[in-house]
């Protein structure tokens, strides 16, 4: 890992770098990352996104509140987000964190709020992923997701990070609730103990996440910007006779959009991650931390700045 990407991820969980920056708003080039400061500005890019044959997911930004009181806001937020994508027709759905929801303040109050959503997500015939955040937080998720699964079934899904030892495990544990994945490389700083520390291994481990999940009959959503992991999702589709309706890629909003576009155009589902709103400067400083050509982006807009 290099000291450029320590330095980066080691920043985003910094409260007091956070509340600098939001005095900033998205300027500096976040707005490349993050679809707006409100529900109405997100709305705005999902129906341009939607427009354009692309699906999205939504993310209210947000994560290690401090209080119950910031977690009943962040709840609040995701149920409107809910209600705003029912009542516009959009092709949408939601994506959230944990933490947000006060999964380190209480466990119990954490289920509570999010089985308010789900609910909701129910009742509005949508769906909301469980995002997953760093290895401390992977257990309680996956233990969290298997009493709303058993609930509301095929309204809630989560992701599986590739860069764990233990994802395919998971797997494995989760089969029986036909599991809705997310499946991603990983964005968090991990020790070996406990993730892949070389890219190589990373990929073979995706792959072999991929086709499992793909020959399992459960639904598929395959976060990557790799173009080779896609060609040969692809071919593997094909030969295996799977459908289109069974999986989707997925992509960040603002990374990739010509090969976006162009997947939507041979008829794949594609789904952006769509973020927004104030709490922004965690999930902008990971995107930096993942790519150097991200960060020379936010270097040329500061110069012309």
């Amino acid at each position: 890992m290099s000291i450029m990407r320590t330095i980066l991820l080691h920043l985003s969980k910094s409260r007091l770098a956070n509340q600098a920056a939001q005095r900033y708003g998205l300027r500096l080039g976040a707005e490349r990352f993050v679809a707006g400061l409100t529900l109405d500005a997100a709305m705005r890019k999902v129906r341009e996104l939607n427009s354009r044959g692309l699906l999205v997911t939504l993310d209210h930004l947000g994560e290690y509140v401090f209080s119950e009181e910031e977690a009943d806001r962040a709840a609040v937020a995701v149920i409107e987000a809910l209600e705003a994508i029912h009542a516009s027709d959009a092709q949408a759905n939601v994506s959230l964190k944990l933490t947000q929801l006060g999964l380190d303040l209480s466990s119990g109050r954490c289920l509570q709020r999010m089985s308010g959503i789900v609910a909701t997500a129910k009742r509005l015939h949508s769906f909301v992923r469980i995002d997953m955040e760093d290895y401390a937080h992977n257990e309680p998720a996956i233990a969290l997701y298997e009493r709303l699964v058993s609930d509301y079934g095929r309204y809630v899904g989560i992701v599986l990070q590739a860069y764990l030892y233990k994802s395919l495990q998971d797997m494995e544990r989760l089969h029986s609730y036909a599991p809705n994945y997310r499946l991603v490389k990983g964005a968090y700083k991990e020790p070996e103990e406990v993730a892949f520390p070389n890219k190589e291994d990373v990929d073979h481990n995706f792959i072999t996440m991929i086709e499992r999940q793909l020959l399992s009959g459960h639904y598929a959503a395959i976060a990557t910007h790799d173009e080779q992991i896609i060609n040969h999702v692809k071919q593997f589709v094909k030969a295996s006779g799977i459908t289109r309706e069974r999986y989707e890629f997925q992509m960040l909003y603002g990374i990739r959009p010509a090969l976006q576009q162009q997947l939507a155009d041979e008829g794949y589902k594609v789904r952006i991650y769509v973020p927004y709103g104030v709490d922004w400067y965690g999930y902008f400083m990971r995107r930096l931390a993942e790519r150097p050509e991200n960060v020379r982006f936010v270097l040329r807009s500061m110069l012309k700045r």
